[in-house]
């Protein structure tokens, strides 16, 4: 696939209240640690359970590493962990064994993660971190995820430069991301739900009607495919791709450390 020219964009989340990088991050971190208790049943209920679907068609495109019982993956942004777990269990059901953690700066988030693991006999590790300054050594990780999360980042491309520099070469990188159809009747129908009935629903039954009001304009303020997908190539990733699912709305970029 060809990428476009760079093009201009937001360089990272910013809630309404924010105005600088650290202040959208603290806002983001607060606001996650908010809406916890109700996440999973939300995503759930807002996507009609496709992002149980989003998530295991990721996990399946990685199951060469996945495999490999010498692996180390990190699942950033992880949440209540749906996606790491994912991970986990294909990795076991392949034999592989492989190392796999998900990390997550919001404590209440990895508290349900660490909960749901346990309740679902699952091995995956979860650390507290922030995306933007991993606690990691240089070169350290054979595939790297992120769901849903990636566009919550103050700065996409710090982001991207802390992922590159974590993984070894040779090491791949999946954001799995909303992003908006751009033209059809799909277009009209995604913005009337994303900004219409999404932040009604979701902000009635989490008490939290910011958060999901934030969210379709998180959507809306993230780069498109073919830009994220540009600013990968110029941070020195190879191979970089994306494919796009359920008529547009959600895209999963791949690409990978050259050697």
């Amino acid at each position: 696939m060809t990428v476009p020219p760079h093009q201009k964009s937001a360089q990272g989340a910013r809630p309404e209240a924010a105005q600088t990088e650290a202040e959208a991050s603290r806002h983001v971190q607060e606001m996650f640690s908010r809406i916890a208790p109700q996440y999973d049943f939300l995503n759930h209920i807002l996507s009609l359970s496709l992002d149980r679907v989003w998530r295991r068609r990721t996990a399946r495109r990685f199951a060469h590493i996945l495999a490999n019982p010498k692996a180390r993956v990190l699942d950033l942004c992880c949440g209540t962990g749906d996606l790491t777990n994912a991970m986990e269990r294909l990795s076991a059901r392949h034999g592989g064994g492989a190392w796999i953690a998900g990390a997550d700066f919001s404590g209440a988030m990895l508290n349900l993660a660490q909960r749901k693991a346990y309740a679902q006999h699952r091995r995956a590790a979860f650390l507290a971190a922030d995306a933007l300054h991993l606690p990691l050594a240089d070169g350290t990780v054979d595939l790297l995820t992120a769901a849903f999360g990636f566009r919550n980042l103050a700065n996409y491309r710090q982001g991207l430069g802390e992922c590159f520099r974590v993984l070894r070469p040779g090491g791949e990188l999946g954001i799995l991301e909303f992003c908006e159809p751009r033209t059809g009747f799909m277009a009209g129908l995604y913005r009337a739900y994303f900004n219409k009935v999404l932040p009604r629903i979701g902000g009635a039954i989490s008490g939290n009607g910011e958060a999901y009001t934030y969210l379709p304009a998180s959507v809306a303020r993230f780069p498109q495919p073919e830009e994220l997908a540009a600013w990968m190539s110029k941070g020195g990733f190879a191979d970089v791709r994306y494919e796009s699912w359920t008529f547009g709305t959600v895209a999963l970029y791949v690409a990978r450390r050259p050697h």
